[in-house]
């Protein structure tokens, strides 16, 4: 058995909290491939998402990088999961506004795939977080 057999095979089932179609307490996030190759997607966080009082739990706006960088890839015909991710939060993320998610791929060095992301404020454009992911690819990526 090679090392890369050894890589664990990943299978969509519509559950993913982010995106999938059948989960029935996910976000349901739709994505979008820019013309210059950045992944993109919205996301309105409603006050169950909050940590403290109108501002938007931490965890879940590092999901939304990860998701965001992972779904680039899987755009770009790369199966990979993420390995380690790191989330620089710069503004408070407040419940009932609008923001913007975007990706870009940074490096693919074989097993290996890097990407960045950051969030904005949809209506004034405000950086809000950064985001990178190694990723590693699984069976098949």
């Amino acid at each position: 058995m090679s090392a890369r057999d050894a890589r664990p095979a990943v299978e969509d089932d519509g559950m993913c909290f982010c995106c999938g179609p059948r989960n029935p307490i996910g976000l349901k996030l739709t994505f979008e491939r820019l013309p210059d190759g950045r992944m993109r997607t919205y996301w309105t966080p409603r006050p169950e998402h909050q940590g403290f009082k109108e501002i938007v739990h931490g965890g879940l706006v590092a999901t939304l990088m990860d998701e965001v960088m992972i779904r680039l890839l899987y755009a770009l015909g790369v199966r990979a999961v993420t390995a380690e991710l790191s989330t620089r939060f710069l503004r408070p993320v407040r419940v009932g506004k609008r923001y913007r998610f975007e990706s870009r791929l940074i490096e693919d060095k074989g097993r290996v795939v890097t990407a960045e992301a950051e969030g904005f404020q949809d209506e004034s454009g405000e950086r809000v977080a950064t985001g990178a992911a190694k990723c590693v690819r699984v069976r098949g990526g």
